[in-house]
Order: structure tokens, then sequence, then C-alpha cells
């Protein structure tokens, strides 16, 4: 009874060290002033394994899925709601592939609207894609060196390649009619003009948060003076393209009064920006009433978005992401994020005023709904693609396989050559031994557990996520 006694005594002294112990680690290793580590660890792995998995292709490995990784698509998300297409898109519109010759004459120009997270998605074009001659970009100066392989000769357009070349912020209206004589001036004497491909790119954002974005930016004394507005070879005069303030800004304005201005840019200003101004005499307001004037602008806007080689939403940095890398086959090197801390999300606004500003932006608002359609609707077929491609390769793989393993003629198959039903992919000897023979054996793809379910979901829009560049 005492033995019994004093070894159940060492046993709670033994449990009692090995608590003590525990706790002094846990201490050490969670201090009270951080996040345990430790206890995150199971969702560090999770989140990350998410993010390895967008990140593959077709062409490449995926990692089985085990329940923990998830589509980092719908991730993005607020809501997973059931898409349902309104628009009826031809082939031709949502096949947006093209063959870009970064080593030849082909461009991209990049349409940047203000206050559509323009600048965060400008700097991934210019310090993000992986590419065979990065772009050269110094700290303190606000442009960099995109240069061609082998050449002295830039493949982007854009704010942070070539500056404001055709004016700041400028439209469709000035790129189209721009970019090309600016890209010829370039070109050294005497050489022939080399026939470029331009692929026009932009992004679009949700009217209401932009225009409140905007208000915000000019509430804080900031301007587009510089830019110039020019539609068939002339700048609008001031009759046509009145000022909303009368002094160097308009900093301090009110919502009200910046809703209240009749010549306000922001109003409308992505539709505006896509559109021919010079199929409603530019700006001249007496050309048209102005129901038939936006009526047209509209149309040439939606027929301008669906002719660019691609445009991403801010609302879908990932879906956007992804679109880009599938057209222009570029990767980025670093994953799009999705942030809600902008200050237009920091506003309050009622739900009578966000009425009134979505009245303000009605041509805004139907392009946006009209875009998003478009948006999903190409994401879709993308992942369609991706998937098919996915299969055929793994057929492909299996006959191959079958064929290495089948008997030669005249030869009968040995006991030990007979593939095991569990076998599903080529072994390391077998690869090598391919290999030796001067055969090419791809592997299979292990698609996670979230690759064949279906991508028709779309979510409620974040009410701001542009990224912060840092």
């Amino acid at each position: 009874m005492d033995e019994k006694s004093s070894n159940n005594h060492r046993l709670l002294i033994v449990l009692l060290m090995v608590m003590l112990f525990g706790v002094i680690a846990l201490q050490y290793a969670c201090p009270s002033s951080s996040d345990c580590r430790v206890l995150r660890l199971g969702s560090l792995f999770a989140s990350g394994r998410a993010r390895t998995a967008g990140k593959h292709r077709a062409g490449g490995g995926s990692e089985a899925g085990d329940g923990l990784s998830k589509d980092p698509y719908t991730a993005e998300d607020t809501a997973l709601a059931r898409f349902v297409p309104r628009f009826n898109f031809t082939a031709r519109d949502l096949s947006r592939g093209v063959d870009f010759n970064i080593k030849g004459d082909d461009v991209i120009v990049f349409l940047h609207i203000q206050k559509t997270g323009g600048t965060t998605f400008g700097r991934h074009l210019v310090r993000n894609i992986q590419l065979e001659r990065p772009c050269e970009c110094h700290a303190g100066q606000k442009k960099c060196t995109c240069y061609r392989p082998g050449k002295k000769e830039t493949w982007l357009f854009s704010r942070f390649s070539t500056g404001w070349s055709c004016g700041l912020h400028a439209d469709w209206t000035e790129l189209t009619r721009c970019v090309p004589t600016r890209m010829d001036t370039g070109e050294p004497p005497q050489t022939p003009t080399p026939s470029r491909n331009y692929y026009y790119i932009t992004i679009l954002r949700d009217p209401v948060w932009r225009y409140l974005s905007e208000w915000r930016h000019v509430q804080r004394g900031a301007t587009w003076k510089a830019s110039l507005h020019v539609c068939d070879g002339r700048e609008p005069t001031l009759s046509e393209l009145p000022s909303c303030y009368s002094g160097d800004d308009w900093s301090g304005c009110s919502l009200q009064e910046f809703m209240d201005c009749p010549y306000n840019l922001a109003n409308n200003r992505q539709t505006r920006m896509l559109a021919d101004l010079s199929l409603v005499g530019c700006y001249n307001m007496s050309a048209m009433n102005e129901e038939e004037r936006w009526a047209v602008l509209l149309e040439s806007a939606k027929r301008n978005l669906r002719s660019m080689a691609f445009f991403g939403l801010t609302e879908y940095q990932r879906k956007t992401q992804y679109l880009f890398e599938c057209t222009f086959n570029l990767e980025f090197i670093a994953p799009f994020t999705q942030l809600n801390s902008t200050r237009a999300a920091s506003v309050e606004v009622a739900a009578e005023i966000q009425h009134r500003i979505r009245q303000l932006n009605r041509w805004d608002v139907e392009l946006y709904e009209y875009a998003r359609d478009l948006f999903l609707q190409r994401f879709q077929l993308a992942r369609q693609q991706e998937r098919r491609r996915a299969r055929e390769r793994r057929q492909q793989e299996r006959r191959r396989l079958r064929g290495r393993l089948a008997p030669r003629p005249g030869r009968p198959l040995k006991a030990t050559e007979v593939p095991h039903k569990s076998e599903s992919r080529p072994t390391q000897t077998q690869r090598q031994r391919a290999s030796a023979d001067g055969e090419t054996v791809e592997s299979e793809m292990l698609l996670p557990n979230w690759w064949d379910l279906e991508d028709n979901g779309t979510l409620e829009d974040y009410m701001d996520n542009v990224e912060q560049w840092k």
C-alpha cells in the first residue's frame, strides 16, 4: 500500500514538472505581446497551400487535395452566390488569349482611369512580372525602363514606363491616336517604321466607391489640370469644359458640393474614358441631347471594352491576375492581394446619398454591370479550358504509360512486368528509363479537391479593395 502511494506521488510530481516545463516553453515561444505562432500553424499551413495551388497552371503540377486546400479565386470574395450570366457574348468576346511577342514589336498600352486601383496594377506591370529582361526600377525614380530582350525599345506604354506621354490620364480617344505616333518618334532615324500590335488594357471599379474615392482625393487638394482632353485634334474650350471651382484646387469641398457641380468629370468617368468621343462631337454638348449622347457613349465604351485585349476589376484582384496571365502568357512573381482598408471605405454614406451617386453615375453603373458579367464569363471559360487541358494531359500520360508497359510482339509479358491496378503514374525508374530511350513522359497532374467544383460563383462587391503598394 505504501509502495503504491509512493509511486503515485512520484507520478504526480513528474506530471507537475511536465506541466511546468510546458508553461515555460509556451511563454517563451508565444509571448503575450504577439500572436502565438504555434497555435496558428495549422491555419498558416492551410492558407499557404491555397496560395501555392493558385499558382499552378495546366502545364504544371498541383498538390493533391486533402481538405486543406481552398480555391484562391473564390476565397478572395466575401460571400459566394450563384452567378447567372445576363449577357450573351460571342466566343471571340470570351476567349482573349493573344500571341504577345515581347521580343518583336508588340506593345501593351495601359489606359489608366482615376481611382480604380490603376497605380497598384501599374506597379505590378513594371515590378512583379517574370521577364527574361526585367524592368529596371531605381529608388526615387517614378519611371522604370522596360526594354525588350536585346533591344532598346519598350514593350509597355504606361505611367510607370513611358510616363504621361499622351497627357495625364489620357482616355481611349487620346491614346488610340497618340500612342502610335509616340512610339514611332522613339525610333532611330532612317529606321523603317515597324508594324506593331497594340494591346490595350485597363482596370474598372465599382462606380459608387470609385466616385467616393475621387471625391476624397479632390478634397485633399488633388487636381488633374494637366489632363489634355484632346479630341479631333484639339483641346476643349473653357465653355465646353467649365471648371467646378474658381481657385487653384477644390480642396475641402463637401460631398454635396462635389455632387452638385454639373460639369464634374467624375460623373460617369469610366464610360467617358472608354468611349470614342468623336462619335458625339467631343465636348460640344450642343451636338445632341444629353440622353442620346450618353447612350452613344455607353455603346461605344462597351464595344471598346470587348475589343480590348484585357481588363480587370478592382474588386477581384486574384481573378484579374489569373486572366492577365492567361491572356498574355506572362506570370507574376507575387500574387495580388485583396484589401478592404482604403479612404473611400472609411466614408460612412447614407443610403439616400449612395442612391444619388448611382443616379449621377447611371451610365457607369450600367457599364460596370456589363463589364462584371463579361469578366466573370471570361474567368469561367479560362478555368474550364484549363481543366480540359489537365484532363487531356492525364489521358495522354495514361496512354503513354500503357504503351510503355505493353508486351513486345513475339515476347510474352513477364509476371514482374504486369502493372498493378493501383498504379496511376509512372515510377521514377520508368521516368529515367523513358528519358534514356529519348522519350518524354509528362508527370500526372494531381488536382486539389476544389479543382472540379463549379466556378459559377460570384460575390458581393467589396466597398473598396485597392491594394496599398508598399
